[in-house]
């Protein structure tokens, strides 16, 4: 081959590449359903103890249970308390899978999704509201070797659920 058509190859090779790389980024989960990015979004804050950020997503249930339960009555509080020491500070958050509630549908659309998020194993339920996507409820925040990380949607025993 000559060097005009292997410079060609890689040019297409790269255009090619670059693309997949775009629309891979461009269509995650987060990007495409309003649910995923506010359950990432809550974690996020709520990890690295940004209570107005992370209070701004509980529904009020939730908010109610965290006013009772958590020190100071911050859900970051809560959060801190349930990761040891020994892993560090919390970094971020990743949308791992969701499953919409079937049973809550308008529209055509789900208004509830059971979200599973990889920092360490996070459950997050949300909820759509006049106010928009909320949290209903969470759990985990456990290792997800921990076989109790496993359903912690349907699972009475999850670890640090709430409520």
């Amino acid at each position: 081959m000559n060097r005009r058509t292997l410079l060609i190859g890689a040019l297409v090779t790269a255009a090619v590449l670059i693309t997949i790389i775009l629309l891979t980024a461009a269509l995650t989960p987060q990007q495409t359903n309003p649910a995923y990015a506010a359950a990432v979004a809550f974690a996020e804050a709520a990890g690295q103890g940004d209570d107005a950020t992370a209070g701004s997503y509980l529904g009020d249930e939730l908010r109610a249970y965290v006013a009772a339960n958590c020190p100071d009555g911050r859900v970051s509080a809560c959060v801190e308390g349930y990761i040891p020491d020994a892993w560090g500070g919390f970094q971020s958050v990743v949308f791992r899978r969701a499953a919409p509630d079937v049973t809550r549908i308008e529209n055509g659309a789900p208004t509830a999704y059971d979200v599973d998020l990889i920092a360490t194993c996070i459950y997050v339920r949300m909820e759509q509201t006049d106010a928009g996507w909320q949290v209903s409820r969470y759990a985990g925040f456990v290792s997800c070797g921990d076989a109790a990380s496993r359903n912690m949607a349907t699972n009475a025993d999850a670890p640090n659920h709430a409520p």
